[in-house]
């Protein structure tokens, strides 16, 4: 058994060479849904659908999120109807006390669906709809994504960090925002002085994520803040990565990203955005995968290989990289 911790797009990419190692079947993917949104009544659940999607086959590999080839009738109807009525555009928050009051699903991060400010495509969004009403029947999150994991003919396990709502607050120069905000609609220009777990602290990881947590546990190049931190910040998931053989693939090639802001974002929390930077925000990595230009010199086992991944070859390079280091530290 082996366990990934999903955030963004790099473990996604991982993904697609996880049988050059290990058995899909016995491969358990927990998901960052710190990132997740309410939008026009709908909770959309970004690093959960790029898993479905992709182990589905229906990624659009160009952006790496939303279904290839999607239609957008709706989104565009929204924008149409938006400026015929003399609407402004997104992002539109509800009001705050509309925030934490009704649904479940709420939580600090809830949109007006008026001129969406993200662009959901017609059959993304039959996925929204089926998850929405599956929790507004009584479904778990985690009951939900086993039923979408399905659908999607997933051979992975694939889990939410969490049935209770965390909102990632991105802290910037021109004041707090969720974390879609700040990167979708602002494309990630203010400067980023913290970013808050919002709710984690009285979220609890599900049993299934307790149980994932016992194997051995893989980070795959993902951002250290927004998309490993939310699944850290759960109480009990730090103590859990310390007890257990943790192998990680920096995003970095020395101080330089591959794709993302996870540089801004490290900086902005403290952390040196470098190779270097993510070994000291993951004290509890046994070993790290990096680049073969990546000179960095670690205080733990490193396994070099080419870490870029554009292709099904790259990403099976890389995870056969990852099982080589996992082998040092088992």
């Amino acid at each position: 058994m082996v366990t990934f911790l999903a955030g963004g797009t790099g473990t996604p990419k991982l993904l697609d060479g996880v049988a050059a190692a290990f058995d899909p079947e016995r491969v358990t993917v927990v998901a960052n849904t710190g990132d997740d949104v309410e939008l026009g009544g709908l909770l959309v659940c970004p690093d959960l659908d790029t898993v479905l999607f992709r182990g589905g086959g229906v990624i659009d590999r160009e952006r790496w999120w939303g279904i290839d080839g999607d239609t957008t009738a709706t989104h565009e109807e929204l924008d149409r109807l938006a400026a015929a009525a003399g609407l402004s555009g997104g992002p539109r928050y509800l009001p705050p006390d509309s925030q934490t009051a009704g649904r479940r699903i709420a939580r600090w991060r809830r949109f007006s669906g008026v001129a969406e400010f993200m662009e959901i495509g017609d059959r993304d969004r039959a996925v929204h709809l089926t998850r929405t009403s599956l929790l507004d029947e009584g479904q778990t999150l985690t009951e939900v994504t086993r039923r979408l994991a399905d659908a999607f003919d997933l051979t992975v396990s694939l889990l939410p960090m969490s049935d209770d709502p965390v909102a990632t607050i991105v802290h910037t120069d021109s004041g707090a925002m969720h974390f879609q905000e700040y990167w979708v609609a602002h494309r990630a220009a203010p400067p980023v002085a913290d970013v808050e777990f919002r709710g984690a602290k009285t979220a609890d990881p599900t049993p299934a994520v307790r149980d994932a947590l016992d194997a051995p546990v893989v980070i795959g190049p993902s951002n250290p803040v927004t998309s490993v931190g939310p699944i850290r910040a759960l109480p009990g998931v730090e103590d859990a990565l310390d007890d257990t053989p943790v192998v990680a693939v920096s995003p970095f090639v020395e101080d330089e990203v591959f794709s993302g802001p996870a540089d801004d974002l490290m900086r902005g929390v403290g952390w040196d955005p470098s190779t270097a930077g993510v070994a000291e925000a993951y004290p509890f990595a046994d070993a790290f995968v990096l680049d073969g230009e990546d000179g960095t010199d670690l205080d733990r086992p490193v396994v070099r290989t080419d870490t870029r991944i554009d292709g099904l070859d790259d990403a099976e390079r890389v995870v056969r990289a990852v099982a080589d280091a996992l082998a040092e530290v088992r």
